[in-house]
């Protein structure tokens, strides 16, 4: 398993800190553009290990004081329902879930910016929502030539025209439920308004990767290329960074791509551009924060492996095309991973090719591999998991930690009443009928206090499971892989 490498307590210091002191270089009033998950950043975890999923949270309720969230949401992903693939929720609801959250951690929620409004129904119905519900919310409109007009954009007609959004603190964090929401055009706007009003507020972007004092090659930042292939981004040396200063550093084409607009708004409504690069724009201190470079260029690649097994099953649900799986390649070619790299692959398919049936493989904490079989009462990631479960609480293999007895009406019911055609216990089942157990059995109640031992661990289906098994083993927090193959030859899959 993955050793530690990454410092979490250092950079919520560090992070802290450098936003602070970013905040005291303008008026006392800095716009912070926050890329990325805020919540739950189980990507950073994978590859930075050592690094929190919730470290950005924390690091922001060291400010909390000081700061207040703006959530940013396009009038068209509304209109259309956008859905955020991780949760499988709109962007509408996911901008309540994000107030709930943000709320529950003792963080002032401002406002939201319904930004590109152009009289969408849906928006309107959205705002309405927000409002009776007591939350502010602005309107931004859709500017002719953006982002490149800049005469036109900043002015009375471009910025001009769109609600200031009234704030209260020094900094204003500026996040969305998902990219394309129009966070940096929140930004730059208010600072439009802001020195109209002769207040000379700042800019900052927040972007944990790519870490821009890695190389390029780097593992980790090759891994965000992976996470982010869908998207068409890639990993660049900053040009004006390397001008300006003689210094290599990484950003992505994006940023650098819109860096000469961005310098010639800057300079519209400032009088001139604080930075001198994309670079100089982030306050990201993660890459100040690794002290074993060995354990996350190691953690980087098999994340970059298991992004390329996703993208391979991606490909044969339809869910992704030959581009994407062919850009994963490569960029496992530029890490050197192989999945011989990946234990539960060999062991899983060792299984499947003995018994003629779908199976998987759960790698330990300790790094021993368990395996399960498909049989007539559970499927193979149910009977992994138990068999993981039973390792980790040192209890005989042969031990039945759920009676057969017990799982067969369970059976009956799914088929005879709820219409499944697989009779085999799902792991939301299994775990049911494990805790059901445990109540009387001893042995049960060892195994299940196990769970969290699980979370990090790796795991590997010969077969596409279904969403409910994916389901599980994601909340469970395990690391799961598939095979680019189906159980059986059926056109519909559930």
């Amino acid at each position: 398993m993955n050793r530690i490498g990454f410092d979490n307590a250092k950079y919520l210091e560090m992070q802290s800190s450098h936003i602070s002191e970013r905040i005291a270089q303008f008026d006392n009033k800095l716009y912070l553009e926050f890329g990325g998950k805020l919540f739950d950043d189980y990507h950073a975890s994978r590859v930075l290990p050592g690094f929190a999923p919730d470290s950005k949270i924390r690091m922001l309720k060291e400010l909390r004081d000081r700061a207040e969230i703006v959530i940013a949401i396009c009038a068209s992903d509304i209109e259309k329902n956008k859905v955020r693939g991780d949760l499988g929720i709109t962007y509408d609801v996911d901008v309540l879930r994000l107030i709930d959250a943000f709320r529950s951690q003792g963080l002032y929620v401002g406002s939201v910016v319904i930004t590109q409004y152009a009289g969408q129904s849906a928006a309107d119905a959205f705002q309405r929502r927000m409002e009776h519900l007591g939350v502010k919310v602005y309107r931004h409109y859709p500017i002719a030539g953006y982002p490149n007009n800049v005469p036109l954009i900043v002015s009375d007609e471009g910025y001009g025209k769109n609600d200031y959004v009234e704030t209260s603190r020094p900094l204003v964090v500026v996040t969305a439920p998902g990219p394309g929401s129009g966070k940096m055009a929140v930004c730059l706007s208010q600072l439009y308004h802001e020195y109209k009003r002769g207040v000379k507020a700042g800019y900052a972007k927040f972007e944990t990767f790519p870490i821009w004092n890695l190389p390029l090659d780097h593992p980790v930042n090759l891994a965000y290329e992976a996470a982010t292939a869908d998207l068409g981004d890639v990993n660049v040396i900053d040009p004006f960074h390397l001008q300006a200063y003689g210094e290599t550093t990484v950003n992505y084409n994006r940023d650098v791509e819109i860096f000469p607009v961005l310098s010639a708004t800057f300079e519209k409504i400032m009088g001139e551009c604080p930075y001198k690069s994309p670079t100089d724009m982030g306050v990201n201190m993660a890459g100040n924060c690794i002290f074993d470079d060995g354990a996350v260029r190691d953690a980087a690649r098999q994340e970059i492996i298991r992004r390329y097994y996703t993208g391979l099953s991606d490909r044969r649900q339809g869910k992704a095309d030959d581009a994407l799986v062919f850009k994963l390649e490569r960029l496992m070619q530029q890490v050197k991973a192989t999945p011989d790299q990946r234990p539960v692959i060999a062991a899983s398919l060792r299984v499947a090719e003995e018994t003629g049936n779908p199976a998987f493989a759960i790698e330990l904490p300790d790094g021993e591999v368990v395996t399960g079989k498909t049989t007539e009462l559970l499927g193979s990631c149910s009977a992994a998991l138990l068999n993981a479960l039973k390792r980790l609480a040192g209890i005989e293999h042969g031990v039945h930690l759920i009676s057969p007895a017990a799982i067969e009406p369970i059976q009956t019911v799914k088929v005879k009443h709820l219409g499944s055609n697989n009779p085999r216990l799902h792991s939301d089942e299994t775990l049911i009928a494990l805790a059901i157990s445990a109540a009387a059995d001893p042995a049960a109640a060892q195994a299940l206090s196990q769970l969290s031992k699980l979370r990090g661990c790796e795991a590997h289906s010969t077969v596409i499971l279904s969403q409910v098994d994916t389901s599980i083993y994601s909340k469970l927090g395990i690391h799961l892989t598939t095979e680019p193959q189906y159980e059986t030859n059926k056109l519909y899959h559930r």
